[in-house]
């Protein structure tokens, strides 16, 4: 059964059961909306909008034609989108540009998402937001431009502050993501300046092939979002600073490298990305194997796929 306010216009037949739609709302014919939905007060949804099971609009939303939401999303009061990035009165395109949310994301209250974007799943908009590019799986995002301040379930960092310092020897600690672990080497400091130093597969669980480095990354900015099949990295900030986020499918932890005695392991498939970079950073990647472009996983949803496949002893079973 669905539940409709006498005072609402439902033109669309095509509403799951269990869905819920307030009074001044417009759906028109074209409109296809999932079980279990919650459609408040004053929400107008036009012809060509996909909406999935178990999805809140909150009131004072309009969704127009070529936006498509996934299962379990929010969306909050007076959110904004929109389909023409050149609008003109009287004038429409051939097409109206697509926006994708995907399911889980959330978007705060008086948001702005521009059209042709993809919000992705897990993800957060903070209130108030002008979103103008797409926003990555989990990511959460504010400010206008919204830009990367976090991700979401991820745990803090404090996996330096377990291990030792100073000139002790090097240090491991594991963290909750699969196979990551947080490093630090022995410093050396005098008068005559500082000396960081690890030794390659007895410190660095490996011996590198290949290695490169990242700097100039304009502080709104993310690199990585990727995950491998087959190579291990080990991080090193050696100048400046920036956050190592990790993430096996299950578990997420970020890792702030802020000094050149401490650095992070990543094994195959986990998914890294780092981000916060500071202005001067510089960071220092080695590589187990060269480079093959193959090796690479892009796409958070393959990775994901692939980590279900694995019988990779660095790959977690999903629950």
């Amino acid at each position: 059964m669905t539940n409709i306010s006498k005072f609402a216009d439902v033109q669309s037949e095509m509403i799951g059961s269990g869905t819920s739609i307030w009074q001044f709302s417009v759906i028109l014919p074209g409109a296809v909306i999932g079980q279990n939905c919650n459609i408040c007060a004053n929400v107008f949804i036009e012809n060509d909008v996909v909406i999935g099971n178990n999805v809140t609009i909150k009131n004072g939303v309009q969704l127009w034609d070529g936006l498509v939401v996934g299962d379990d999303v929010f969306i909050g009061p007076n959110v904004a989108f929109t389909n023409d990035m050149f609008p003109r009165s009287k004038a429409y395109p051939e097409k109206f540009l697509h926006t994708l949310i995907k399911n889980g994301a959330s978007i705060g209250a008086n948001s702005t998402v521009l059209p042709g974007l993809i919000i992705g799943e897990g993800s957060m908009v903070g209130a108030g937001s002008v979103v103008i590019k797409s926003v990555p799986p989990n990511a959460i995002v504010v400010g206008n431009p919204a830009r990367i301040v976090g991700y979401t379930d991820t745990q803090p960092d404090s996996y330096f502050l377990e291990i030792a310092g100073g000139d002790a020897l090097p240090a491991v600690s594991s963290t909750n993501v699969r196979g990551v672990t947080a490093h630090r080497f022995p410093m050396f400091s005098d008068i005559r300046g500082s000396l960081t130093v690890g030794d390659f597969a007895e410190n660095i669980p490996f011996t590198p092939k290949r290695y490169f480095m990242v700097f100039d990354v304009p502080s709104l900015e993310t690199r990585g979002e990727h995950a491998h099949r087959v190579c291990q990295q080990f991080l090193i900030c050696v100048r400046g600073s920036c956050s190592v986020l990790a993430d096996d499918g299950n578990n997420r932890v970020e890792i702030l490298l802020d000094s050149p005695e401490k650095g992070v392991y990543l094994p195959p498939l986990v998914w890294g990305i780092q981000y916060k970079y500071s202005k001067d950073a510089l960071l220092l990647v080695f590589a187990s194997h060269l480079y093959d472009s193959e090796d690479y996983i892009r796409d958070y949803a393959q990775f994901i796929n692939e980590i279900k496949n694995s019988k990779s002893p660095n790959a977690n079973t999903l629950s």
